[in-house]
């Protein structure tokens, strides 16, 4: 039998929405964090520091029934100078709300169309998301490097 493949699967869309943004936050200078935990128990799908010190959330929806029924989503907001939603191409992007930047992504390359509103974090919260950035960061990079090592120092620490 031929035909056309199999429509991608919610995790496989969800994938890669998530890598295409990341590219993009490449391309515009800012440094992505996949997974990152938040101070109110959310985990942000990408968090972005930007070249000037700003935090980006970028809050990836795999398909519209994922956008419909997640409504953590504004408590990313706290944690981000900017929130951005990453969607595919196929998303009916007018069930998005407009105070919310647009990130389309297509064929493994993702765009902005709308830009985010800016909504400047407190220097104290800033500060408190850097460093909690910065470690984690850290702590990935170290455990591409000497995976067993950064595991012996993850149960040392409890942490991730």
């Amino acid at each position: 039998m031929s035909g056309a493949p199999p429509p991608p699967s919610f995790p496989e869309r969800s994938l890669a929405v998530r890598r295409a943004a990341a590219r993009l936050c490449g391309r515009l200078g800012w440094a992505p964090v996949h997974e990152m935990p938040l101070p109110n128990g959310r985990r942000a799908d990408i968090l972005a520091l930007r070249p000037d010190g700003g935090f980006v959330c970028i809050e990836v929806k795999s398909g519209p029934r994922d956008f419909l029924t997640d409504s953590k989503w504004p408590e990313y907001r706290d944690f981000s100078d900017a929130l951005y939603f990453a969607v595919d191409d196929d998303f009916p992007i007018d069930l998005l709300p407009d105070a919310v930047g647009l990130i389309v992504a297509s064929a493994g390359i993702a765009d902005v169309i709308r830009e985010a509103p800016s909504h400047p974090l407190a220097s104290a919260r800033r500060r408190t998301l850097l460093r909690s950035f910065a470690w984690l960061a850290s702590l990935r990079l170290a455990a591409l490097e000497d995976p067993a090592g950064a595991a012996d120092l993850r149960a040392a620490l409890r942490v991730e």
